[in-house]
Order: C-alpha cells, then sequence, then structure tokens
C-alpha cells in the first residue's frame, strides 16, 4: 500500500448463498487523496457492492478494507466514528420529510460531533448558499424537486466535514432534466479536492470528471485508467462490449 492511499482494498470478496453469487471476488483498489474515481459497468456487476463495502454498508465475506491506517473489518473497531468521515449519498435521498431542510442538515453534526445549533446552521446554510439553496432552508422535502432533494442530501454529508464522499449513483433516480443541477455540484466538490468514489451511468461526467475510471465485470476489476484510456483505449473486450452499448 502506497503512503498517499486514504483508502486501500485488500482482496475484497462478497459472496452470497454461501459462495454460488460473487459479488465482489478478490477486488484490490487503492484511493489516494483527491483522487475522484468513477466505477462504471453493467448493472450487476458489483459496483455498488463495491462502494458500499468502503464504509461496510456490505460486510465484506473475506479480505480488508483500510481506512486512515485502520482497518475497517476489524470487528473490535468503532466503526461509526470512521463513517463519519465518509460522506455517503444514495440513489434516494433519505431526508427526514417531518423536519425542515435546515434541520435535517443540522441533526447529525450537533449530536455526533457535538456542534453548537448556532455553528451547525452556520455552516449549514454555507453549503445550501454553495449548492443554490439557501432560500430553501426552512422547507420541508416535500416541496422540493428531486434534484433539489439530492443537492440537499449532498450538503447533508458535507456538513459532517467527510474526508471522503461515496456516491451510489446519486442521478439515476432523478428526471433527466434534474441530473445536470447534481452533476455540477459534484464537480464543484471535485474542484475543490474533494475526495470522491462514484458509481454512476453518466459516461460523459465520467470523461470529464474522474482522475481515474475503473471497469467492473462479474464482481472484479477488469480495467482501470485515466479517462482517455478507458474511453479511447479499451484495452479489456468486455469493456470494448460495455461502451458500444452506452456510448
Amino acid at each position: 500500500m502506497n503512503d498517499k492511499a486514504l483508502i486501500a482494498v485488500n482482496n475484497v470478496k462478497k459472496y452470497y448463498l454461501g459462495g454460488e453469487v460473487k459479488a465482489l471476488d478478490g477486488v484490490n483498489l487503492e484511493i489516494n487523496k483527491g483522487e475522484v474515481v468513477v466505477i462504471i459497468g453493467p448493472s450487476g456487476s458489483g459496483k455498488s457492492t463495491m462502494l458500499r463495502s468502503l464504509n461496510l454498508l456490505e460486510v465484506p465475506t473475506d479480505g480488508h478494507i483500510v481506512f486512515d491506517g485502520e482497518d475497517l473489518t476489524n470487528p473490535k473497531l468503532n466503526i461509526n466514528k470512521h463513517r463519519q468521515k465518509m460522506g455517503m449519498v444514495f440513489q434516494h435521498f433519505n431526508l427526514f420529510p417531518n423536519m425542515t431542510i435546515l434541520r435535517n442538515l443540522t441533526i447529525a453534526p450537533m449530536k455526533l460531533l457535538k456542534k453548537s445549533q448556532a455553528d451547525a446552521e452556520a455552516k449549514a446554510l454555507e453549503l445550501l448558499d454553495a449548492v443554490g439553496l439557501r432560500d430553501r432552508a426552512d422547507a420541508y422535502p416535500s416541496q422540493l424537486s428531486g434534484g433539489q432533494k439530492q443537492r440537499v442530501a449532498i450538503v447533508r454529508a458535507l456538513c459532517m466535514e467527510p474526508e471522503v464522499m461515496l456516491f451510489d449513483e446519486p442521478t439515476s433516480a432523478l428526471d433527466p432534466e434534474m441530473v445536470g443541477e447534481v452533476l455540477q455540484v459534484m464537480k464543484e466538490l471535485a474542484n475543490k479536492g474533494m475526495t470522491m468514489v462514484i458509481v454512476t451511468h453518466e459516461m460523459g461526467f465520467a470523461k470529464e470528471v474522474a482522475t481515474r475510471v475503473i471497469f467492473m465485470d462479474e464482481g472484479k476489476i477488469l480495467e482501470q485508467g485515466t479517462p482517455d484510456d478507458i474511453f479511447n483505449h479499451p484495452k479489456d473486450q468486455r469493456l470494448v462490449e460495455f461502451l458500444s452499448k452506452v456510448l
């Protein structure tokens, strides 16, 4: 493992049905600080399982995941403490419907980071401002569009001041015209140097923003490289076939 690696995935396997289904089949991966790693591949290739393993939402059958020098697969480790350093954004926004946007954003920093209400609200409003939603602070989730909810979900993760952001197909549940506004927020994060791991079907976004693209199929990483390597000079035959269908 190199010294710069923020996350190191060592021979991680995730098997179901007693090993009949190999969702992850010996994955090795290092993610360095400031990298934007985009994971692509067909449905059922293990992309989301891989991403969710990084903060142990999926517990590997075998192998190790080292984050910030700590082995997350060590059962003695307080995993919740480490999850606080990893922001996670899902397909569905998981906002509390009975709370205002501001309350949705401040509840975890106050509870888990022990921030005062004033500090938590100031940070939340600053981040809402950055994504163009400051005027929606007192609204409820039901009053927002899908794209707005997903931008709020990103802000909620950022309110915890994470070291890395994990995105699991953040635009796949959105209407097409709302996809751009969410990707724009992610681009701005990338430009600020946030370490990001993103599972997405948005190939244009991957080309533009990724520092490295990883192609997965059948639970394995079959090829990885710069966007130029992957999209313009693919080597693996499965990758060539995949790109012929999605580009």
